[in-house]
């Protein structure tokens, strides 16, 4: 299916999501909320179990934010200047917490933040379609959450193979390039 299609209605089989979006900018053209979950709850069922367990309910909170806020947090927790795309924030439980207490934050999974003129830019720069690069931030980030990362070339490519299932899955093209020489760089959300 093209980049161009529209995604699928019907929800997936799998985790149960409760997702919170929180819009701190002006977001009406992006995919709605119920869109959103299906999108993290997708990444969730297709991803490998990682340390041993299987998610079958996650909590996860959606920040989308303008160019100002995207910076700042940005240049704050990665010393990077200027906003990016996707931000994951894995749930660490604070230390000292008694276990029974951590028995109800077990569902927590983490926070994503998107910058919303980023994914703007880098949609019609890529010639996609908004729910496609967005269904494509929010796959990238929840498998993050999950522990997925794409620092060396290994792991970019394990994470970008799922990745690419995930939203051939939900109907999206691949979000990469297929490199011409075995040498060339690939993009990265």
């Amino acid at each position: 299916m093209s980049a161009d299609a529209e995604p699928p209605s019907s929800q997936p089989p799998g985790p149960d999501v409760r997702l919170r979006v929180q819009r701190a900018c002006a977001a009406d053209d992006l995919p709605d909320d119920a869109q959103l979950a299906t999108w993290v709850r997708s990444a969730l069922a297709a991803a490998p179990a990682r340390q041993g367990s299987t998610r079958l309910r996650a909590a996860v909170t959606l920040r989308i934010v303008d160019t100002g806020e995207g910076t700042a947090l940005n240049q704050r927790y990665r010393g990077k200047p200027g906003p990016t795309n996707v931000l994951s924030f894995p749930f660490e439980p604070p230390a000292g917490l008694p276990p029974e207490a951590l028995d109800d934050l077990g569902a927590e999974l983490g926070d994503l933040v998107i910058c919303a003129p980023v994914l703007r830019r880098e949609a019609a720069a890529q010639g996609k379609t908004l729910a496609a690069h967005t269904a494509h931030l929010v796959v990238h980030g929840t498998l993050h959450l999950l522990g997925y990362d794409h620092q060396d070339a290994v792991e970019a490519t394990a994470m970008e193979a799922l990745e690419s299932t995930i939203l051939s899955g939900l109907g999206f093209a691949t979000p990469y390039e297929v490199p011409e020489e075995p040498h060339d760089e690939r993009s990265s959300a």
